[in-house]
């Protein structure tokens, strides 16, 4: 959902960009004569940006997931639409032990599309072996 990564500032903040393309699936049912980005979908592309910044600070990234845990404050601004230029800017709000909160705005031309507080939780992409404790 991200295309590319602008600027990063590590733990701080995140700027990606989405070309949304006709040719996306999602184009062929919402709606039919008059395509519009689903609005989840643009959430996702801001936690996935999100997500990159967060997994760079973490040593042993490839052991690890990110997961929703919650999503506040979601507003949709403008539709998007086949030929659009998102820009993600997703800005870390906090982050205590496994939990992040994270603000992200999505933009196109600089008008505000989308913008949503979101929470999520680090979590060990496979059990721990038996015997060895998680790191939660």
């Amino acid at each position: 959902m991200v295309d590319a990564i602008l600027e990063m500032e590590p733990l701080k903040r995140i700027v990606g960009i989405k070309n949304v393309s006709i040719n996306e699936s999602h184009f062929q049912g919402h709606f039919p004569g008059k395509p519009i980005m689903p609005g989840v979908l643009i959430i996702e592309a801001m936690a996935q940006t999100g997500g990159l910044l967060l997994l760079q600070e973490v040593p042993d990234r490839e052991h690890k997931l990110l997961y929703f845990v919650a999503v506040d404050d979601a507003r949709f601004r403008r539709p998007v639409v086949p030929g659009d230029q998102l820009r993600l800017e997703v800005n870390v709000l906090s982050w205590r032990g496994n939990f992040c909160k994270l603000e992200g705005k999505a933009t196109v031309n600089g008008d505000l599309a989308a913008e949503a507080t979101l929470m999520c939780k680090m979590v060990d992409r496979d059990p721990p072996p038996e015997g060895k404790p998680s790191n939660e």
